[in-house]
């Protein structure tokens, strides 16, 4: 019954109705520094659905933390009005609402609107390795006017209406520069000296508490190991959690991981499948043991038996389900309602939360479209009149399109030729590491069922057949097949496709060539699947990065594995063909011949080709015929589930 997730809490007299909070994640929903009715909606949706804490996303305190052009200008009057009606939204549903003070300090990740690079400001001059940045040293009057930023915003949100404020010292951002001595090199009342590096954390939280007020909320998220070569450790970070709990400085510690500064320690901000979930935990018990103070925990707390057992276990007092409510924003509502069984539980892929981020777009969810795009598509608007579908293809966009039209009220039959649902998302979840994307046939199934969809698998339509069956409209999603492109082959090349490999039709011999055109996550999945068995394995990959279409947080460290695995990296590679015991390649940028000897089996992964029958034969029916997916044109689950929301939206 998740009595422990479901319970109150009180911090600093204000009540939260349960223990599940949205941490503060960058949606791009902001413009020009102001939020906006998208960037509420989004919010709102949370709030509605059962969270008892939203803290919103990074605002900068100062006119020198400038990130990118989507961070809110808290240090601006003209942010007020978008404030309070962001508080009285998400205070309508019996929801508290916090915003986070930020300043990037070094980790500047983006070039401003003229397409120039900002100054990075730092304590010391140092190079952020995953930035390419080399950043100012701050002078004393920089970080003096700085830290009167820090309060000032503050003040500006509670005149906003928000309840709290919590410092961002968290993923190497500016208050722990200041306090790690690799990086912050002064010799001024700013560095050297534990006590003096603290200094800056110290000043900000006594400008803040003095301009908000001894009633408000006022809490810290720092990160207890940065998990980085030149990052702080736990000890010095428990340390510095014990000197403010002394101080009486902070009335919660937001506990994350990892930092923004390496790519093996971004990898932990928004950590995927390959981390364990719930590993946060263990790292927020440790810093409960050296504070009285509350901590709220973070980090791959998707399900909420994950988040209940860390409640229980005293592993911290409030527990941030972020990634779970972008996915499923109904969830606090479900766990409260007894409906657990009913939550569309995250599957941490990252392709659409901050996967958008990197590409500049609003937050998504593969599974859940609908997320940042509330005000299309926030509620279902019931069919003006009920109709027959058919939907041909079990897939996820034929599953999302037939949910969402059942959902509406129409008559929907999906026909599945397969003896189980799921199209290609049960190859992706064969690859290794990648078990938990089968997460989304799971959820799409039971929004099918839930919504009375009449499910057929074993079903192969024919043109005839659909007009036999006399649909009102007829949804397209037969997907697509492993392609395999014209090739210069002698005899005895051992030749096999990516998909004859992952469903374990066939055996490689001891050296293997993966020819990768997509630079997805099935050469990459291939390679780990090959090399864990004692094969040599060489990727070479047509893109200029092996995994280049990947969220970084998720190709990194599967990079890294890699490498370490032995996995030989050729890029710009071109497949032109093989023979007995040779890979042919040409160089997609000089022209020149790349020979891979000592080849056993060549596997090619070369993209994918719509299954178009149907859609052809169908052409000129007097019908509404719709086609989506990878039926339409071959890309990935994210916008098939996006063409089956739209395409079941408006039918």
């Amino acid at each position: 019954m998740f009595d422990h997730l479901r319970s109150p809490f009180t911090l600093r007299g204000v009540t939260f109705r349960n223990r599940i909070f949205s941490s503060g994640h960058q949606t791009l929903l902001a413009k020009s520094g102001l939020v906006t009715d998208a960037f509420i909606a989004y919010h709102e949706a949370r709030a509605r659905g059962g969270a008892s804490l939203i803290i919103s996303e990074a605002i900068s305190v100062h006119e020198s933390a400038y990130f990118n052009q989507s961070v809110p200008s808290g240090y601006l009057n003209a942010v007020l009005p978008g404030y309070r009606k962001l508080a009285d939204a998400v205070h309508a549903h019996d929801c508290r609402l916090i915003g986070q003070l930020f300043h990037p300090g070094a980790e500047v990740a983006a070039f401003l609107e003229d397409g120039s690079r900002p100054v990075a400001w730092a304590p010391s001059a140092h190079e952020v390795e995953r930035y390419l940045v080399i950043a100012r040293p701050m002078s004393v009057a920089l970080i003096e006017d700085v830290i009167e930023g820090y309060g000032d915003t503050a003040a500006r949100m509670i005149e906003g209406g928000f309840d709290g404020v919590e410092v961002m010292a968290h993923h190497g951002y500016l208050p722990i520069q200041f306090l790690n001595p690799r990086v912050n090199h002064r010799d001024d009342e700013y560095g050297g000296s534990f006590d003096n590096r603290l200094r800056f954390l110290n000043a900000v939280h006594d400008n803040v508490r003095k301009k908000v007020g001894e009633e408000k909320v006022v809490g810290v998220r720092i990160s207890t190991d940065e998990k980085t070569h030149t990052g702080l450790v736990e000890d010095e970070v428990i340390e510095v959690i014990r000197a403010l709990d002394r101080a009486d400085r902070f009335d919660f510690f937001n506990i994350a991981l990892g930092s923004s500064s390496t790519t093996q320690g971004a990898a932990h901000i928004v950590p995927p499948m390959v981390f364990e979930q719930g590993y946060i935990a263990p790292y927020a018990e440790r810093v409960k043991q050296a504070t009285n103070r509350a901590v709220l925990a973070v980090g791959r707390m998707n399900r909420p038996q994950d988040a209940e057992q860390a409640l229980a276990a005293g592993q911290a007092d409030m527990i941030g389900m972020t990634r779970a409510q972008i996915c499923d924003p109904e969830l606090g509502n479900k766990i409260e309602q007894g409906r657990s069984d009913e939550i569309r539980v995250c599957i941490a892929c990252n392709q659409a939360c901050i996967g958008h981020y990197a590409l500049g777009a609003p937050i998504s969810c593969i599974q859940y479209p609908e997320a940042g795009r509330e005000l299309a598509f926030g509620r279902r608007i019931p069919a003006a009149e009920p109709r027959a579908i058919g939907v041909v293809g079990g897939g996820p966009a034929g599953m999302k399109a037939a949910a969402v039209a059942a959902e509406r009220g129409h008559r929907v039959t999906l026909y599945e030729k397969a003896a189980q649902v799921g199209g290609q998302a049960l190859l992706a979840a064969r690859l290794p590491q990648r078990e938990e994307f089968g997460g989304i046939v799971t959820n799409l199934e039971r929004e099918m069922r839930a919504a009375g969809v009449d499910i057929r698998t074993g079903v192969e339509m024919t043109s005839a057949s659909i007009r036999a069956a006399d649909p009102d409209v007829v949804i397209i999603a037969t997907g697509a097949v492993s392609h395999m492109p014209d090739l210069e082959i002698s005899g005895g090349a051992s030749i096999f496709d990516a998909w004859q490999v992952i469903k374990d039709e066939v055996e490689c011999g001891d050296s293997v060539v993966i020819a990768d055109w997509r630079g997805d996550l099935i050469g990459l999945g291939l390679a780990l699947k090959l090399v864990q068995t004692g094969r040599r394995v060489r990727l070479a990959t047509v893109a200029n990065c092996a995994g280049v279409s990947v969220q970084h947080y998720v190709r990194d460290p599967l990079i890294g594995e890699l490498s370490r695995l032995g996995v030989e990296f050729t890029h710009y590679a071109r497949l032109a063909g093989a023979d007995e015991d040779t890979a042919y390649f040409q160089h997609a940028s000089g022209g020149h011949v790349i020979e891979f000897h000592d080849t056993d089996t060549l596997v090619v992964c070369y993209g994918h080709r719509s299954v178009m029958d149907l859609w052809q034969e169908l052409e000129g029916w007097d019908r509404e015929v719709h086609c989506i997916g990878d039926a339409l044109t071959p890309r990935t689950a994210e916008e098939a589930v996006l063409e089956g929301l739209k395409v079941g939206s408006t039918i």
